[in-house]
């Protein structure tokens, strides 16, 4: 976190930025490990690499997953599933191509525009959207013919403004008018909006923001009266599942008419129901897919009943997506989901070293803002499978069949390699003081053969370069 102190750790020094790299600095780098496959690319080779270890992961259990919906919607012919995935896998890789090969200042310039854009797109969803399972989440693509959520593009508008608005604060970012409300409002809304459709991805959005305001040296009283104050739905919710819980039914009682029709109201019973199963964990009322994602893992033991063999996912209604971790603990065991959950915390820490290092605000915010996204809707999906939380609806990141959240997902990635890349090519070189004073956007990163140019055309206008 360059920008936040001059201090630099001197030769031998332990610092963050040591830490950090000590863990990885015995490692074979993958670059060796694979030849010449990532001599075109930039940024973090280990983030690279976990891109691919997931990407093949995925098409191991998307195809294992969809075995039974490929014999209802294509008479059997699993491949057809296993391509689709292939082929969003491909596309994901090149979009994260060229996201990281895009300077990331101009992502700063792009926020303020992306985050506007997702106002009227999710308000446009609310009332017009494809809706499945009672919530409106989806616009449909006319010419492709594929289904789009706008809740993607608002998360990843919103912590693209976020970094940008850290990062212009810092030096007002104790005061609550001129510092907290500019960015905590942001998030408001788009957690307002999403929550109709998909309360748990708007807590979990509010939840990151948060904590990336937090890092951001935001005052603690200021996010903890935010979190006083988004808990009294919260609580709401919970008080209303507990008033009008029945129990079997032969204990039903008459419960207060106006709540029970409230709960009888589309999303707001979904809410109602799942806080109902998880806190009162009645089999009658645990959700199907939690009361098989319970027996897959019971099956699955150590190490798992082998690639293909589930059983769990021919009972499961979404086995590729919602409840996909549930399947690698049944076929690969405690052990595959131990490795997949490694995967994801290896991919935090690399982002937390790139965040030290980048002397740039927009830069490291960003970068630590969208690995926040990411491994925190990671650690809620495995949480559904094992029943610690309710469920979500969030999908795995990079291992759940792919679709539009899977092309976000390979978007938020490029950036953050994007900035990798540029903390590599500024790495050693001083940065510019109003970066380190968290003002500065756009580095100043200037390849050597453009210094050469400038100081040579300096020496013939007659002015002196030392």
């Amino acid at each position: 976190m360059a920008f936040l102190s001059k201090r630099r750790g001197t030769e031998g020094e332990v610092t963050m930025n040591n830490f950090f790299d000590k863990p990885f600095s015995e490692m074979p780098s993958p670059e060796k490990m694979g030849g010449g496959l990532f001599t075109k690319t930039k940024g973090d080779k280990y983030i690279w690499g976990i891109v691919i270890l997931l990407a093949i992961t995925s098409l191991l259990v998307v195809y294992s997953a969809t075995g039974s919906l490929a014999y209802k919607m294509y008479k059997g012919n699993t491949e057809i599933y296993l391509f689709k995935q292939f082929a969003f896998i491909v596309i994901g890789i090149i979009v994260i191509y060229f996201a990281h090969r895009i300077n990331y200042t101009l992502y700063s310039r792009l926020a303020l525009y992306m985050f506007l854009a997702a106002i009227p797109l999710m308000i446009f969803t609310y009332f017009f959207g494809a809706t499945i399972n009672d919530g409106s989440r989806w616009i449909k693509l006319p010419i492709i013919n594929m289904t789009f959520q706008t809740s993607d593009l608002a998360k990843l508008g919103l912590f693209m403004y976020l970094s940008r608005q850290l990062s212009r604060k810092q030096q007002v970012i104790k005061d609550l008018r001129q510092g907290f409300l500019p960015l905590i409002i942001p998030i408001g809304i788009i957690c307002v909006l999403i929550a109709p459709a998909n309360l748990s991805t708007a807590l979990l959005t509010g939840f990151t923001g948060l904590l990336l305001m937090f890092i951001g040296r935001a005052r603690v009283k200021h996010i903890a009266a935010t979190v006083g104050i988004a808990l009294i739905p919260v609580i709401l919710l919970i008080a209303i599942a507990a008033a009008t819980y029945e129990g079997n039914s032969e204990k039903r009682t008459n419960k207060n008419v106006a709540i029970t029709e409230l709960k009888s109201h589309g999303r707001i019973g979904t809410w109602i129901n799942r806080v109902q199963s998880f806190i009162y964990a009645d089999a009658a009322a645990t959700p199907y897919q939690v009361q098989q994602a319970k027996i897959a893992i019971a099956k699955g033991g150590v190490i798992g009943v082998g690639p293909g063999n589930s059983e769990a996912k021919n009972f499961m209604p979404h086995p590729y997506s919602d409840m996909i971790y549930a399947i690698i603990l049944e076929e690969y065991g405690l052990v595959g989901g131990g490795i997949i959950i490694f995967i994801y915390l290896v991919f935090l820490l690399r982002c937390i070293r790139i965040f030290r290092r980048c002397p740039f605000a927009f830069g490291a915010f960003l970068a630590l803002g969208l690995s926040f996204t990411l491994v925190i809707q990671a650690m809620a999906n495995m949480a559904v499978a094992v029943n610690l939380v309710p469920v979500t609806g969030v999908t795995l990141p990079l291992v759940s069949m792919g679709g539009s959240s899977y092309l976000f997902t390979c978007a938020s990635i490029g950036i953050i390699l994007s900035v990798a890349r540029n903390v590599e090519q500024t790495e050693g070189k001083e940065p510019p003081p109003t970066s380190l004073e968290g003002e500065a956007i756009e580095p100043v990163n200037i390849a050597e053969e453009t210094i050469k140019k400038r100081k040579v055309e300096k020496e013939s206008a007659g002015v002196t370069v030392s």
